[in-house]
């Protein structure tokens, strides 16, 4: 898989194409994880945090971004991003020929281990709240909803540095304990519909979603590229994840 940044828009594929052209491909699946691009997220923070910990944790993964669902069909690890608007970010990515039906068949049916972060965690909900409904993917249930705070001196969008409390063992948490810090920007909340599904929490005025994990799915409400050594441990550790 050679890294590349390719539009998110215009994308010519022919429905359902992805798949079979990831198969006609001599890629390698061993080694290639792929940052989707449908024009959301800072790219190149995530790419470099990426490259980082493989790099650091010696894993040898080479990091592709890209918005080509045949890539995304090959990849051994996927990773979506996000920032804005629950709708647009759903309308961006969803807009994408094959797209979402490269990612349902990596994801779903073969089991490659998938990372949402921030609003590309947030679009794995059944709905977003935001400017109307709109369905989300579906793939862990729940809903994305306004942030509100009882306290009026805490501003929204929660933006900053806030204490993570780890809810339960889980590989991707290794080395990571309650009360360590992470990096969050956001205006709206995951809230799942089993409560088993949530992995950590941070406070703003009361507890709230900050990373969910089922099966080989796993997002986090905070920026694992800003999160300094903390996000940089929880990269490694998805680099190594075998769910």
């Amino acid at each position: 898989m050679v890294p590349r940044r390719a539009a998110a828009t215009g994308l010519a594929a022919e429905p359902l194409s992805a798949i079979k052209r990831a198969q006609e491909r001599e890629w390698p699946m061993a080694g290639c994880v792929a940052l989707i691009d449908y024009g959301s997220g800072n790219l190149r923070s995530a790419e470099k945090a990426l490259a980082r910990a493989a790099a650091e944790g010696a894993t040898g993964h080479e990091i592709a971004v890209t918005a080509d669902p045949a890539d995304v069909a090959q990849a051994e690890r996927i990773v979506l991003p996000g920032v804005g608007a629950f709708a647009d970010c759903m309308r961006g990515l969803t807009s994408i020929a094959s797209m979402r039906e490269a990612l349902e068949d990596a994801v779903l049916k073969r089991g490659v281990p998938f990372l949402g972060i921030c609003v590309g965690m947030q679009l794995l909900a059944s709905v977003g709240r935001e400017f109307g409904d709109t369905p989300g993917l579906g793939w862990i249930g729940g809903e994305v909803v306004k942030l509100t705070r009882s306290d009026p001196s805490l501003k929204i969008p929660h933006m900053g540095w806030n204490e993570l409390t780890v809810l339960r063992a889980h590989p991707l948490f290794a080395g990571i304990e309650t009360g360590a810090h992470a990096y969050f920007v956001h205006s709206f909340e995951f809230r799942a519909r089993d409560t088993a599904h949530v992995l950590a929490t941070t406070d703003y005025g009361g507890p709230l979603t900050a990373a969910v994990a089922h099966a080989n799915i796993a997002g986090t409400q905070f920026h694992p590229e800003k999160s300094q050594a903390i996000g940089l441990r929880l990269l490694q550790n998805f680099l190594g994840w075998s769910p």
